[in-house]
C-alpha cells in the first residue's frame, strides 16, 4: 500500500471553484485503485502547535501500490479540470 497526505492550500475567495474541483478529482481516485481515507478541513482551534501556515484542507489517501499512484496522477495531470485547481489553490505540499 502506499499512502499519501496531501496539504491544500486554496486562494482567498475560491472555495467554489476549489469544490468543482474536488467534485471530479475526488471520485477519480477511486478509478485508480485509490481510496480517500479522509479529508479534513481544520479548525484553526483543532492544532495544538502549528509551525507554518495552516492548511485548507488535509487529505489522506491510499493506493494499492505505487504504479496505482503513478497512474492517477499521470491521468490527473491531463484531465481537462486542472485549470480549476490551478485557479483555486495556493499550493499543495504532498509528503508520503
Amino acid at each position: 500500500m502506499i499512502y499519501i497526505t496531501q496539504l491544500i492550500y486554496k486562494k482567498a475567495g475560491q472555495e467554489k471553484i476549489f469544490d468543482q474541483f474536488e467534485s471530479v478529482a475526488i471520485p477519480t481516485i477511486s478509478k485508480y485503485k485509490g481510496r480517500l481515507l479522509f479529508r479534513v478541513k481544520p479548525a484553526e482551534d483543532s492544532f495544538i502547535e502549528i509551525n507554518m501556515e495552516q492548511p485548507y484542507e488535509i487529505h489522506f489517501v491510499e493506493f494499492n501500490s505505487e504504479k496505482d499512484f503513478n497512474n492517477f496522477y499521470a491521468g490527473r495531470r491531463a484531465k481537462i479540470f486542472l485549470h480549476l485547481k490551478e485557479q483555486s489553490k495556493d499550493s499543495l505540499a504532498t509528503q508520503g
